[in-house]
């Protein structure tokens, strides 16, 4: 089955334009590389945030539900000022002593189990899953990763190979093997556990067969390019413990979910009662400043340290781990994943009257504030579910209101607004799906 990769993506006739739009669009056709994608059949343009919300040239504001890197929101005053101060005084890298990195890393480290007491600094999370690919693999003198079915990792030749999201064009890895969801196979969750472990022993038992090893099963801990697929809590600890049984390295990819996007705990892996080998971070960490890192046991950190050379010169550098800082403060000091639980729990509520409504809404699974919801009727093909799942996104667009999807099929609608989302932005959130549905369905 073939699936585009940006299936919301501007193509030429898609919709009217302003001659403004078209003209910058034709501007960016002429000079940017063929990579490049433009989101929305009717592209947006933005030159401020604030908070929930985006501007385009014409002061139109924009709901934001779909961004997770301003994780407290566009442009937080806050957040600024302290990346300003920094950058006015000094920017400089890890080879100089600086207390402020080693105090923030104190921090970071303390929010995590025991166990987890070495930080790595990384400029984004493509690297940091990176870097915890050659931890594994040194540690654990093992080639092969195991990830589930349709996961993303990050962009970089290694961690690109091991994310079969990316499409058939990416060839994965020959050290790859899949593990699938209990959710998607239609697995219950009596069963769930059982039937993840087994997918994990027979990628393990593949990699030992053909003299490759088991380096690390490597999971996104709210599995949100496979669907949000989450449920349930708990049913990946059988895999966990059959991948250390031989050897291997449990790393926990909290780019997504990490950084209370689930409310109820500071990083996913927890929801799950795991403590894992390495933690990968990025995108919330600076709320838009590139920072991440890798966090992992003291064990591994320390062997591949001693034995193999790990020098970026961003990684960790004053301005960033300055925005870092300042976003683990307010996230603390706001009790912002209360706020996370209580605006998690409107939408939540919100989408199930929905649901009870308006045909059009075949499951919604969620942890936090981070939501996949199925979209089309149990009668449609999967063509039909994804057109209409489109049809769902664009019209939201055009209605001020931004949201995007996911899953192998992209028939379901990714939700993950900024963690200080409120009451009032929950209900401008639903009235407008309930708005697209309606018109999606006529």
């Amino acid at each position: 089955m073939s699936v585009d990769l940006m299936p919301n993506r501007y193509r030429p006739g898609d919709a009217e334009l302003s001659e403004r739009e078209a003209e910058l669009i034709a501007r960016r056709d002429a000079v940017l590389g063929a990579s490049y994608r433009l989101q929305y059949r009717k592209p947006v343009h933005f030159v401020r945030g604030e908070g929930m919300w985006l501007y385009d040239p014409d002061d139109r504001p924009y709901l934001d539900f779909y961004n997770n890197v301003p994780s407290l929101g566009h442009c937080h005053p806050e957040v600024n000022a302290a990346m300003a101060e920094q950058a006015a005084r000094l920017n400089a890298n890890t080879r100089y002593l600086e207390p402020r990195l080693v105090e923030y890393a104190e921090r970071l480290t303390s929010t995590f189990p025991p166990e987890l007491d070495r930080v790595v600094f990384t400029c984004t999370g493509s690297e940091s899953n990176d870097l915890a690919l050659r931890i594994a693999r040194l540690a654990s003198g093992g080639e092969g990763v195991i990830v589930t079915s349709y996961a993303y990792h990050g962009t970089s030749a290694a961690v690109a190979a091991v994310s079969p999201n990316l499409g058939a064009a990416v060839n994965l890895s020959p050290y790859a093997r899949i593990a699938r969801l209990p959710g998607p196979a239609g697995v219950s969750d009596a069963d769930a556990s059982g039937f993840f472990e087994a997918e994990v022993r027979a990628a393990i038992a593949d990699l030992q067969r053909r003299g490759i090893g088991v380096a690390a099963l490597l999971f996104d801990s709210i599995f949100s390019s496979d669907g949000v697929w989450i449920d349930p809590p708990g049913f990946i600890a059988g895999a966990v413990e059959a991948v250390r049984e031989v050897g291997g390295l449990v790393i926990s990819d909290e780019v997504q979910p990490g950084f209370g996007r689930t409310g109820a705990h500071m990083w996913g892996f927890e929801r799950h009662g795991i403590v894992p080998d390495l933690v990968t971070l990025g995108k919330p960490m600076g709320n838009g400043f590139p920072i991440g890192g890798v966090v992992g046991r003291r064990s591994p950190m320390e062997k591949f340290g001693n034995t193999a050379r790990y020098s970026n010169t961003f990684a960790g550098n004053t301005v960033g781990i300055a925005a870092a800082d300042a976003v683990l403060t307010i996230l603390q000091r706001d009790c912002i994943m209360e706020s996370v639980l209580a605006a998690s729990a409107r939408l939540h509520a919100g989408l199930e009257q929905i649901a009870s409504e308006t045909p059009g809404i075949r499951a919604i699974r969620n942890a936090g504030l981070f939501f996949g919801v199925d979209i089309g009727l149990d009668s449609d093909s999967t063509h039909q579910r994804r057109g209409r799942a489109l049809d769902v996104v664009n019209l939201m667009r055009d209605d001020g209101v931004l949201i995007s999807t996911t899953s192998a099929n992209e028939d379901t609608l990714k939700i993950r607004p900024p963690l200080v989302c409120q009451e009032e932005h929950v209900e401008l959130f639903l009235r407008s799906l309930r708005k697209a549905l309606v018109e999606a369905s006529s």
